[in-house]
């Protein structure tokens, strides 16, 4: 189905198969784009002593780079549309980097609290990024390709607070940030050599682009689909993370460093990537998503069973569990994009916006929900929430043609 607004596809994918050298270069500019939005989390502590604030203060720095980012997808990510997204991703690039830059630079809290929220707007060209892969792969390789480049973005994720992290304690906390502007401003170099020019699918205005995703909403119910499992699985999630560091002190007397540890499950969402892309292509996305949405209820259920096990081996159900449905969910999200993607190719970076401003709002609903569960009825409430909403996105997803 298209629409009257659209002038004409992306005329600039390849005829062959996409070279190895630009699907690693599209996933390393995602993986270091979106590790900008992390690298304030471990630093927090530091940031208090140095800039002379209280914790209270210091916290608003990431909670303004997750807003900016929000804001970015919403506002930034469909102008991908518009205009060529080679361009975007460049000034994007350019404006991280300073961002990036004046965090480092920062003289107080103030400024670097501005900063945050221009590196989390500028970030979003990682969501440029994903649509350009899917833009430039041929058909019959985009799942695996867009599999490999939200592995790149995953693992951006994961590494980035390790990274950080020793960097503050290698040097200080101001190197971070300025390391990292120097990469950027590299890699957004190297994606601005090595990308095509893209021809924009669409000559709305920009009111016009951002109202269009309405009219998208409306059109496509494989879109309404994705974004109500994805945004169910992102309740789950959150709701986990949120609550996990207080019930491993509670019933472990385990510390955030433990609790930090079990990010490392990040790892099972990196390798669920290409896998999801992979059988996307083979099987279908929806059905990668029906067995990704299972896989996240059955691991959310597992946890409950604890109980019963005797207790040197109740961390480690727990560690297996959180391995299974963070596989689960990444899968998901990779087989969403890929089905979405092929809803309406010109409108690939509006379809995205929607997809993703659903899930962050599963996120901030999750956290909230997990902690008021966490209160009523302990850790026992908060898994048998997480498999309920995991379970209605299997049911979601059950529904589709």
């Amino acid at each position: 189905m298209s629409s009257p607004s659209l002038t004409h596809p992306a005329t600039h994918a390849p005829a062959g198969p996409m070279p190895a050298s630009l699907v690693l270069l599209l996933a390393t500019g995602a993986g270091l784009s979106v590790a900008s939005i992390y690298y304030s989390q471990p630093l927090l502590g530091n940031l208090a002593g140095s800039l002379r604030v209280s914790t209270a203060q210091v916290g608003l720095i990431p909670t303004l780079t997750q807003l900016g980012y929000a804001l970015g997808i919403l506002f930034l990510a469909p102008l991908g549309d518009r205009h060529d997204r080679r361009r975007l991703i460049a000034i994007k690039a350019v404006v991280l980097s300073l961002a990036l830059l004046a965090c480092g630079l920062a003289p107080g809290i103030g400024t670097l609290m501005l900063a945050s929220l221009f590196v989390g707007i500028a970030a979003t060209l990682a969501q440029d990024i994903v649509p350009a892969a899917a833009t430039l792969a041929p058909d019959a390789q985009r799942g695996r390709i867009i599999g490999t480049v939200m592995t790149g973005l995953l693992l951006g994720i994961l590494l980035s607070r390790v990274v950080s992290g020793w960097v503050a304690e290698q040097f200080d906390w101001r190197a971070v940030f300025v390391m990292a502007a120097v990469a950027v401003a590299a890699i957004g170099l190297a994606v601005w050599r090595g990308l095509p020019g893209f021809a924009p699918t669409t000559t709305l205005g920009y009111a016009a682009l951002l109202k269009s995703m309405a009219g998208l909403w409306r059109r496509y119910p494989a879109l309404r689909r994705a974004a109500w499992a994805q945004a169910l699985l992102s309740v789950a999630f959150s709701a986990f993370w949120s609550t996990l560091a207080v019930m491993l002190f509670q019933r472990y007397q385990m510390g955030s460093a433990a609790a930090g540890a079990f990010g490392l499950a990040g790892a099972a969402g990196a390798l669920a990537a290409p896998l999801a892309g992979r059988l996307s292509d083979r099987h279908g996305p929806a059905w990668v998503t029906r067995a990704g949405a299972a896989l996240t209820a059955l691991s959310f259920a597992a946890m409950a069973l604890d109980a019963q096990l005797p207790e040197a081996f109740r961390l480690g159900l727990l560690i297996v569990a959180t391995v299974g449905f963070d596989f689960g969910v990444q899968a998901t999200l990779v087989a969403h994009q890929s089905l979405i993607y092929s809803l309406e190719p010109a409108a690939r970076s509006r379809l995205n916006a929607i997809l993703l401003t659903a899930m962050f709002i599963g996120m901030a609903s999750g956290s909230a929900l997990g902690s008021l569960a966490f209160a009523q009825g302990g850790w026992l409430a908060v898994v048998g929430f997480c498999t309920l909403m995991a379970g209605a996105a299997f049911g979601v997803r059950c529904r589709s043609a």
